[in-house]
């Protein structure tokens, strides 16, 4: 094994192995040199070459999200480091550990005229849990300031930058690292909690509890608790699709719920409680109704955050949303109440319309998602587009062996590509990625690397443009609208499919749709990586979905 002859690169690789961090996305560049070749000479590394530092940081953000654990990027100096920023945001808002590492000239070179270079201190300054610039010189100083960095990722499970400043000769290797380590001991926790008497007096006598549940990684919340809590005729549970929870009595579909109710029933769901834990909502539908029918208590349970969404939040428990409900289950009187079976009933109605009103469909946005449900297998791991694509899966029965995951912490469509790329390489199951025209043409440098698996494919529907502002308010169908809001276009991903060596199918119609769908999963396993692209209407989705809306 080399390594670096530089003291800074050194200290990284012991701590990063101390702390076992792995995983290392690296950009190429000069001023990088040092780790790039300490990395990439020790296999205990497990290094990926990624050219296009956007992509590259959604790639390791893929990766951290499927570890739950660190995962860093390096990249050279200069603008570079700003590339990062886009899913540095994400991890933030998502609770993803990352750990940026950015090669910097020293001190005395910046703002002097010198090539790449700009202000790289502190420069996430809004969005980052930890940021220093180390010394050039060997001291104790950086081991603490290094160790600190991995320590507050890890427990507070966010993005943190070490900016580096290297001074030539970049490249000089030794044999051996030959500076003496002494790591400071790793912060270990205790779990502890005792929920005090007002919580459970206010679970105890209220009617109408609520639990809302938004993003959650697969199996981390237990499902005998789940089940448990459910047993409770006072209890009402909605959740997203990428909560990755299932059970008969969730209502996991919930604008398909939510849109049609009349003023009386919105009145019957306003809760006296709101319970809430998970990650960002998607539905902007259940937003307005809690941000309009508030319930007089809003607690939300996360071990480091909580955000007032709705305009009301009362009780902020930091603990594990499974150990809280499982002591408050522990602590219920046995009340009366319809509010579960009153909503549940309705939801039957509601998935009995939208089944008959599915059923005949033209073809569609509406009517490819419908298709794409049906053919994908079990045990699949679905990556989905922002958008678009979220809002309409969110409006279909899902398979429960199914994991999903979305970007939702910024709701960005800048890199959903290089997040599924970079997950697929730590989720074993095979992989699909269900993305939008825009979304996809935006990061097609997501393709960029030769990391893509052969149990990986793309479901790209392409409708020509921004759909998704045909819904929304202040829609109007003129020029300014389709330049600049919609972005029309008339671009095919076939070439684009062609120079990635992926197999390319393409379907325009719902018989070509399902027969592709067919010949893809015929196996159940796809085993070589595909682009499906799906041509729709540009004008038509939006209409059909406001009539799906109005039919149930």
């Amino acid at each position: 094994m080399t390594v670096s002859s530089l003291p800074l690169a050194q200290a990284i690789i012991q701590h990063f192995k101390h702390f076992e961090v792995q995983h290392i996305v690296i950009s190429p560049g000069s001023r990088n040199a040092p780790l790039t070749l300490s990395f990439g000479n020790d296999d205990y590394f497990k290094c990926y070459s990624i050219p296009d530092e956007r992509s590259a940081a959604f790639f390791a953000l893929g990766m951290a999200q499927q570890l739950q654990k660190p995962v860093a990027l390096l990249c050279t100096s200069g603008s570079a480091l700003l590339n990062y920023y886009p899913a540095i945001a994400e991890a933030f808002y998502s609770q993803i550990p990352l750990i940026i590492l950015s090669a910097d000239r020293p001190k005395d070179k910046i703002d002097i005229g010198d090539g790449q270079t700009i202000r790289q201190d502190n420069v996430f300054v809004n969005h980052i849990i930890y940021s220093k610039t180390l010394n050039e010189n060997d001291n104790c100083q950086n081991d603490d300031f290094i160790h600190e960095a991995i320590e507050k990722s890890i427990l507070k499970k966010g993005p943190v930058h070490l900016n580096l400043p290297f001074e030539e000769p970049l490249y000089e290797t030794v044999d051996a690292i030959n500076r003496p380590f002494r790591p400071n001991k790793r912060n270990i926790f205790t779990e502890n909690f005792v929920l005090d008497n007002e919580i459970i007096n206010l679970w105890q006598s209220s009617t109408k509890k609520l639990v809302l549940i938004g993003d959650l990684q697969p199996n981390a919340f237990n499902q005998i608790i789940l089940n448990d809590l459910l047993l409770d005729e006072t209890v009402l549970v909605l959740s997203e699709k990428s909560s990755n929870l299932h059970h008969k009595k969730i209502i996991d579909q919930i604008d398909v719920l939510i849109t049609p109710l009349d003023e009386l029933e919105l009145n019957e769901l306003q809760p006296d409680l709101l319970l809430t834990f998970g990650g960002m909502l998607v539905s902007k539908r259940i937003k307005a109704f809690l941000r309009n029918y508030k319930p007089k208590f809003h607690i939300h349970i996360d071990e480091l955050r909580a955000y007032d969404t709705f305009y009301c939040l009362s009780h902020h428990i930091k603990f594990k949303p499974d150990a809280i409900i499982n002591e408050l289950i522990q602590n219920k009187i046995g009340l009366k109440s319809t509010y579960q079976k009153r909503f549940l009933d309705i939801f039957e109605n509601r998935k009995l319309k939208s089944k008959i009103y599915l059923s005949q469909l033209s073809f569609c946005d509406l009517e490819a998602f419908k298709l794409i449900i049906k053919h994908i297998p079990d045990c699949y791991h679905l990556q989905i587009g922002n958008s678009s694509p979220i809002r309409y899966l969110q409006l279909f029965e899902t398979k429960s062996t199914w994991q999903i995951y979305c970007n939702r912490g910024t709701s960005g469509i800048d890199g959903s590509t290089s997040t599924a790329m970079g997950a697929s390489q730590i989720n074993e199951l095979p992989a699909v990625l269900i993305t939008g025209d825009i979304s996809f043409f935006y990061d097609t440098n997501g393709l960029w690397h030769k990391y893509i698996k052969e149990n990986f494919g793309i479901i790209l529907i392409n409708n020509g443009g921004g759909g998704i502002f045909r819904i929304l308010p202040g829609h109007q169908d003129n020029e300014l609208f389709n330049e600049y809001f919609e972005t029309q276009h008339q671009l095919s991903a076939s070439h684009l499919a062609k120079m990635h060596q992926l197999d390319y199918y393409e379907a325009r119609d719902s018989n070509q749709l399902s027969l592709n769908l067919k010949k893809i999963f015929k196996n159940l396993r796809i085993n070589k990586p595909f682009l499906l692209e799906i041509f729709t209407p540009t004008t038509l989705n939006n209409l059909i979905l406001k009539d799906f809306f109005k039919n149930l």
